[in-house]
């Protein structure tokens, strides 16, 4: 909205030294490029055999989310959130300087855990919501 009411004229930047000129504004520059990619899909195929159209067909349509799946994925939400308050408290007791060794040893070895729980609950979040869509 704001480089729609900004300007009229765009300078795009393509990479390697590459600068376009393009009159309009972002909107109508954004179309622009739906409408060269929808064009260029559209040669595509034309130019490839019929079996390769149906493949594509099928791959773009997406499965639904099984009810254990749905269950997971709004579990994943709250454990993820729990693991990020746990992660943010343990911050807050290292940076202290409060602690024993023996107990920033502990701690730190718990922050490690979480990051790794955390990495894993949220891949197969992302997993799942690109389901979802």
């Amino acid at each position: 909205y704001f480089m729609d009411r900004l300007v009229d004229h765009l300078f795009v930047f393509e990479g390697d030294g590459v600068i376009k000129d393009f009159p309009g504004n972002y909107s109508q520059y954004r179309q622009s490029i739906v409408d060269s990619q929808q064009s260029t899909v559209d040669w595509l195929e034309k130019k490839l055999p019929a079996k390769t159209s149906t493949q594509k067909q099928t791959n773009n349509s997406k499965r639904q989310l099984t009810f254990k799946e749905k269950r997971e994925f709004e579990t994943l939400e709250k454990e993820i959130a729990e693991l990020t308050k746990e992660k943010e408290l343990v911050d807050l007791r290292l940076n202290s300087g409060r602690e024993s060794f023996e107990e920033l040893e502990k701690l730190s070895n718990r922050i490690g855990e979480i990051a790794e729980l955390l990495d894993q609950k949220e891949l197969r979040w992302l997993e799942l919501s690109e389901m979802v869509q």
